[in-house]
């Protein structure tokens, strides 16, 4: 499905908005020419994921003048298969491959992402032009009529398939019990209102982003879930080499949101698994200081490792990689052999 839209070019003659968003963006062209200013963005089309992709658009369209974006929705292998929990589908990418082979065809410039979607291996022949500000990166507690995981009584039904957010609840309560819940917003919320479940567990970010916060029992703090890494960041992806994209779609990045994704995501990558495995992250910077902090579980919640380290906010991929082998050396190479996930570096 595309979303059609009127053409529109930007001149050298209205370089104001352009120079001033993107220095040397018109560099080499001559005044009055027209340039190609036409770009079509790809994303899913779940109601988050059009909602995150409106927000990268029209935030594109008031900085920087004369721009003309399409939107064309693709179709994704995570959202098919919708009665199949994620940690039986697999592979890591399921919701940005078909966006990442859009890309590498030209069927789109940019695709917009959940950041916590993506691979920590990237194709070289793309690129994350942009990570925008961080929204509330914590889960949140649905439980209609309580106010907190403290009220949820022993025995309550969890609706999540994340075996992060069930290994570290478990430990919390360990009457309590899990059960898949995939599907859109709405579907989910209709489960939890029929009696399937006593309650769900879902990303804020993703609530706030649908103005669906009224909903949010409890913001989990961080000291109960930590969150996956990534998560409640958004990503515009491109092809690496189109440097007059990058600059465009730059004005969009939020730098401190980036250091600490960046040492989020150099943590799992030291991990390996990706999604199957239940682990938690958060990152901040205060300053010029970033402060990680991470908790790697068995799926169960027996086995459990957690780890701080701090350091400075220009190198946030060594702080990422360094406390990733920290974990690792201090219990994850068990609790992986009983996930069955090959160590990084020993992928088949």
């Amino acid at each position: 499905m595309q979303d059609a839209g009127a053409w529109r070019g930007v001149t050298l003659d209205n370089r104001e908005a352009a120079v001033g968003c993107c220095p040397g963006f018109l560099e080499g062209f001559e005044s009055g020419e027209v340039l190609a200013n036409a770009y079509t963005v790809g994303t899913r089309g779940s109601a988050l994921a059009l909602a995150q992709t409106a927000m990268v658009m029209g935030d594109l369209l008031r900085r920087i003048g004369g721009l003309e974006l399409t939107r064309q929705v693709v179709r994704t292998s995570g959202d098919q298969n919708l009665d199949v929990p994620l940690s039986a589908v697999g592979a890591e990418g399921v919701f940005v491959k078909e966006l990442e082979h859009a890309l590498l065809t030209g069927e789109i410039d940019l695709a917009v992402h959940s950041l916590k979607d993506l691979p920590t291996a990237s194709d070289p022949r793309l690129a994350i032009a942009a990570i925008l500000p961080r929204a509330d990166c914590r889960d949140a507690l649905i439980a209609p009529g309580r106010h907190g995981l403290s009220e949820l009584a022993d025995g309550s039904v969890i609706g999540t398939g994340s075996l992060r957010r069930r290994a570290q609840l478990v430990r919390i309560n360990p009457t309590w019990r899990f059960k898949d819940i995939r599907g859109n917003l709405d579907t989910r919320l209709a489960k939890l209102r029929a009696g399937d479940y006593d309650a769900v567990i879902l990303a804020c970010a993703g609530l706030d982003r649908l103005g669906r916060s009224h909903v949010i029992s409890e913001r989990l703090p961080y000291s109960a879930v930590l969150p996956a890494p990534g998560q409640g960041a958004i990503a515009v992806q491109i092809r690496a080499q189109d440097s007059v994209l990058a600059e465009i779609v730059g004005v969009l990045d939020d730098p401190a949101t980036r250091k600490a994704v960046e040492a989020e995501r150099a943590l799992l990558a030291a991990v390996g698994g990706g999604c199957l495995v239940p682990l938690g992250a958060h990152a901040e910077l205060h300053g010029d200081h970033l402060v990680l902090d991470a908790v790697l579980a068995s799926e169960d919640g027996s086995q459990i490792v957690r780890g701080r380290m701090e350091g400075p906010g220009a190198k946030p991929r060594e702080l990422g990689a360094a406390l990733g082998a920290d974990l690792m050396e201090r219990g994850g190479k068990t609790i992986l052999a009983q996930l069955r996930l090959p160590e990084p570096g020993k992928r088949p």
